[in-house]
């Protein structure tokens, strides 16, 4: 079924209200599929899936999707193209797979597609696309809220402009020649007249076609390459002298670069994976948001190995809460991740930084704040007390006094937030 417009339904659109609706599309080997069996296959033999809503006035309706179709989330990891159908759908049934168990699927399904000889593959996402793609598609953030997917209007005005482009490129008429009060012969030879009149002008286009052609040119790139060379104004000049900034070699001081959507850049808090750890991911997430210390075991949360939660910090972004990412495993992470790790959480243990991008703690906790939590009343490591002032150091109680977690917490919270101000992060996103 087509859009009463006569344009392709969108489909991110279509299936983040399926999923609302709990009512999730069927793969099928047909786009209007008449027998059980085209619409009883696996998601590696299907080519289509097919999107069923219920309308007051309509009734039933069914939308059938190529899975091969583009869609509006554009994956750097994939080299900033859009991300088909097939691969979206493939990681909203993998949401909850862990890292290493999402790779094997992916591996799995590819080798699937080529036994039912289809050439197509999907795309594996990164931690930090999938968990957008996934918390985006659940409703968790607004349409227009996600870092990687382009909004609806951004679409609908690049296709218009490429087509408007394309039709005067290839020397399109731009003008209707419609008269209401010619008709007939009068009106053939009316349009004869005026073809001949524009066949004689000289087409001037517009700023698309003079800077791009008829062809929509993308130089976010070149923006996010030189932009970082001219974003300060000099403080110790004379007023209103614009200087080039010199650009410190400490990368913890150099600002996060905001995407591209112009969006804040996420930070990111990795936790240790030591069984010994007094917060992991089954219970960091209550901690640091509820401010309540559950033990792991005793949390009853699934093992994911990526979450995150939102946080307001008043010197940084007072007026909107910040979402951080929390993961225990950075084996996934692309060098500009690194730029956005604010906090690690250790135990004192130096092999959990065996696959950090900086290795010696000393470095390690230039770049970010080292937080220790132990029980009250034991021992700091000797380990921890070494690193010296870029590792907080806090307590927590062993009994049953749950009401001093707060405190603690809010002592975690106030030393990232200072970490972030030393790093450059401000309320402009940097």
């Amino acid at each position: 079924m087509a859009s009463t417009n006569g344009t392709q339904p969108d489909s991110l659109s279509l299936l983040r209200q399926s999923i609302a609706s709990q009512i999730l599309p069927i793969p099928t080997t047909d786009a209007d599929p008449s027998t059980q069996s085209e619409s009883n296959t696996t998601l590696a033999q299907a080519s289509y899936l097919i999107f069923n809503s219920q309308s007051s006035h309509n009734g039933a309706q069914h939308v059938a999707i190529p899975l091969t179709q583009p869609t509006r989330f554009i994956s750097p990891a994939a080299g900033d193209k859009p991300l088909d159908l097939r691969s979206v759908y493939f990681c909203w049934l993998n949401k909850d797979t862990g890292v290493g168990d999402y790779i094997t699927a992916t591996q799995a399904h590819n080798e699937e597609l080529k036994q039912a000889g289809k050439s197509e593959t999907i795309t594996n996402l990164v931690f930090a696309e999938k968990l957008d793609l996934v918390t985006w598609l659940a409703g968790e953030i607004g349409e227009n809220e996600s870092e990687h997917i382009k909004s609806l209007d951004d679409n609908r005005k690049t296709s218009r402009e490429a087509t408007d482009a394309a039709t005067i490129a290839q020397g399109g008429e731009d003008v209707e020649m419609r008269d209401a009060g010619v008709e007939g012969a009068g009106r053939k030879q009316e349009e004869e007249r005026l073809r001949e009149i524009y066949a004689g002008e000289r087409k001037m286009g517009d700023r698309n076609t003079v800077l791009r052609g008829s062809k929509i040119q993308d130089f976010a790139d070149v923006r996010k390459k030189y932009s970082a060379m001219f974003f300060a104004k000099s403080r110790g000049g004379a007023p209103g002298q614009n200087v080039v900034p010199s650009l410190t070699n400490n990368p913890a001081l150099r600002p996060p670069i905001k995407s591209q959507s112009g969006r804040r850049p996420e930070p990111i808090i990795l936790l240790s994976p030591s069984a010994s750890s007094l917060l992991r991911m089954p219970n960091i997430k209550s901690f640091l948001e509820e401010g309540l210390y559950v033990p792991p075991e005793a949390s009853g949360n699934s093992g994911t190995n990526i979450l995150h939660l939102t946080r307001t910090l008043p010197s940084i972004s007072p007026a909107k809460p910040i979402r951080f990412i929390l993961v225990d495993d950075p084996s996934s992470f692309r060098p500009d991740y690194w730029d956005r790790l604010v906090a690690v959480f250790t135990t004192g243990q130096t092999w959990q930084f065996k696959n950090y991008k900086w290795q010696a703690p000393a470095e390690l906790f230039s770049h970010a704040l080292g937080v220790y939590v132990g029980w009250r009343g034991d021992a700091v490591p000797d380990t921890v007390q070494g690193w010296g002032r870029g590792v907080l150091t806090v307590n927590i109680d062993k009994g049953m006094q749950r009401w001093r977690d707060r405190e603690v917490v809010e002592d975690v919270w106030r030393g990232i937030e200072q970490k972030m101000r030393a790093m450059g992060w401000g309320r402009d996103g940097r």
